[in-house]
């Protein structure tokens, strides 16, 4: 896989650099390899990044990043927005109380 920088903007407000590359790959890379790319060519630990999103063309093997990348874990989390799950900290599990799911019936 080959990694080419388009752009980067550092943007002091939130602390981070917002980056625009390109991937050449045969299969759409997966947000762990890619993490794993930028925090090699930009020396920084993979907690610190956040890919925004990884667009491919049809029929091309070449896919679009967005990223941005913090100068802290503590900075990440301050700005980004969390998914509910990312927030609870682990998945909902229904409950399986035989008693709330099964109802007597009055005539049995």
């Amino acid at each position: 896989m080959t990694l080419n920088i388009l752009q980067e903007i550092e943007n002091k407000l939130f602390n981070r650099k917002e980056i625009k590359a390109t991937i050449g790959s045969e299969i759409t890379p997966s947000h762990r390899k890619i993490e794993a790319l930028l925090s090699e060519k930009f020396k920084t630990s993979p907690e610190n990044i956040k890919i925004k999103k990884i667009m491919g063309q049809f029929g091309s093997k070449i896919f679009s990043i967005s990223a941005n990348i913090y100068i802290s874990k503590k900075e990440k989390n301050e700005v980004e927005l969390k998914k509910k799950r990312d927030i609870d900290g682990q998945k909902i599990e229904p409950s399986t109380n035989s008693s709330e799911t099964k109802t007597k019936r009055s005539g049995e």
